[in-house]
């Protein structure tokens, strides 16, 4: 009987060069921690293992999450799994941070490089499907980090290149150098500021999108309204859920609330399916520990929006009254609206 009501998770093309995955990902940071606890090895094999089963191929880790630890779980989990069937992304280039607190980011050619022997170590695999350059380094030419991206396909150590926080000038230029397949970026009913030049020029280069925090890192879940943030959770300092601002953007929840019992959804349904609504070239990577938000992840699959329904919700999620930055203030300063690169010298 289960069988019979799973929900038939569709396949689409992710950018033009082949890359196919399940039009729904899973995030696998979370599993290590950062907004909640990490969960036992055993736990996060175990959800890795769940969301196969119900249909999603498209997995994504970084080095940096743990750091390394959540690599080598997914590797783990990978073991008890058909390699061939999955699509396994995974990130390099955020390094860390100083003693000052500021983010490090390196894309150096001998950097890359390293970064994705190590992943393939932790991973246990041969390749990587699809290896992003996580945050772009604002001292180093965008065409030295994606050429040694493009080397490393030529060899068979990855099927696909991506970026991740990339600006319209970085991903112009290095697509120029090897085709870009997907840029992951976050948007959601919240945050919407890729849409004016981002959105139309992935679309234009045939660049898949990959939406991180779709639910709006769990507010639109209720996260923060209806129950309170752990202490140990980075939410704790992100300017959205401060105090002040959550009080403010409380309303936009009790808004979405309305919707949703509406769409006959839970407000995180819907908040995924207006993501999921934003074309078939957009793939939305929402993690979770739990089985059960897994299967309301899934579910947000059967909410279907009409034009008229995605502009009430695009409407009612005003951009202008959501309060604070999307990011914590630390990372502002490598996030996609400064991720501009100096010309290569040959060009300067």
């Amino acid at each position: 009987m289960e069988e019979q009501s799973q929900i038939l998770i569709p396949r689409v093309k992710l950018g033009s060069q082949g890359l196919e995955v399940s039009k729904l990902g899973f995030g696998c940071m979370g599993l290590t921690g950062r907004y909640n606890s990490p969960v036992s090895e055993e736990e996060g094999i175990s959800i890795i293992k769940e969301a196969f089963e119900k249909g999603i191929t498209f997995f994504d880790t970084s080095d940096v999450y743990g750091p390394h630890t959540n690599e080598i779980l997914l590797g783990k989990a990978l073991k008890q799994l058909p390699r061939e069937k999955i699509q396994l992304a995974t990130k390099f280039g955020n390094v860390g941070f100083d003693e000052g607190g500021n983010p490090i980011v390196n894309g150096k050619a001998e950097y890359v490089r390293a970064c994705l022997e190590g992943s393939l170590k932790r991973l246990g695999l041969d390749y990587i499907d699809l290896y992003y350059q996580h945050r772009v380094d604002q001292t180093v030419p965008i065409e030295e980090t994606v050429g040694e991206l493009k080397k490393l396909v030529e060899e068979g150590k990855v099927k696909y290149v991506g970026l991740s926080e990339a600006s319209a000038d970085t991903i112009r230029r290095a697509h120029a150098v090897y085709p870009i397949s997907a840029l992951q970026i976050e948007w959601s009913l919240w945050t919407r500021d890729i849409e004016e030049e981002i959105i139309p020029l992935c679309r234009e280069l045939g660049i898949g999108i990959v939406p991180y925090s779709p639910i709006g890192r769990g507010f639109f879940a209720g996260k923060a309204v209806l129950e309170n943030v752990p202490a140990n959770s980075a939410l704790a300092s992100h300017p959205r859920f401060s105090e002040e601002n959550l009080e403010k953007n409380k309303m936009l929840y009790f808004r979405l609330e309305k919707l949703a019992t509406k769409h006959q959804c839970t407000t995180a349904q819907l908040a995924l399916a207006w993501v999921l609504h934003q074309g078939n070239d957009v793939v939305p990577i929402p993690g979770t520990t739990k089985g059960k938000n897994l299967s309301s992840n899934i579910g947000s699959l059967n909410v279907k929006l009409t034009e008229d329904d995605l502009k009430e919700l695009s409407n009612a999620i005003s951009i202008q009254e959501v309060a604070g930055s999307n990011t914590w203030d630390y990372m502002e300063s490598i996030s996609w609206k400064y991720a501009n690169t100096p010309a290569k010298a040959s060009d300067a």
